[in-house]
């Protein structure tokens, strides 16, 4: 790979993409997209955490009520599934991890979609794959 962020939702599906080709091909432990603290939110949320994908897993943190848009996004992609929950009692909100047996641009559509309707930002948010 060459180009490591993205800010169009063309550009993001692509590098998203290449990155889960990336991280494949490599058979790497994990490949994580970073938001831009720069980028904006809408209804006034925070820059989300990462996103991370490790082989067929896709793995991200939310509170209960991006878990909730989140279940509705999975219903929508009938070859991923929700493998784990996990609420510490220290931490605010549930790490989940799902089962994303799918190709690169199918996984690349469902990070963009979580971005995007999990975590309410806005068309132009820029993305930084962080780790392949």
């Amino acid at each position: 790979m060459t180009r490591f962020d993205a800010a169009t939702e063309t550009e993001r599906l692509k590098l998203f993409a290449d990155a889960a080709t990336a991280h494949r091909n490599r058979s790497s432990d994990v490949m994580t997209a970073d938001v831009d603290p720069d980028s904006d939110v809408t209804d006034g949320g925070e820059i989300p955490p990462w996103i991370q994908l490790a082989g067929t897993e896709v793995v991200l943190d939310c509170t209960d009520a991006e878990l909730d848009r989140l279940k509705a996004l999975v219903a929508e992609f009938p070859e991923f599934r929700i493998d784990e929950l996990v609420s510490p009692e220290e931490a605010e909100g549930t790490n989940v991890v799902i089962t994303a047996r799918s190709d690169a641009n199918r996984v690349a559509g469902f990070i963009e979609r979580a971005f995007r309707e999990v975590y309410g930002l806005t068309d132009d948010y820029r993305v930084w794959i962080t780790r392949i």
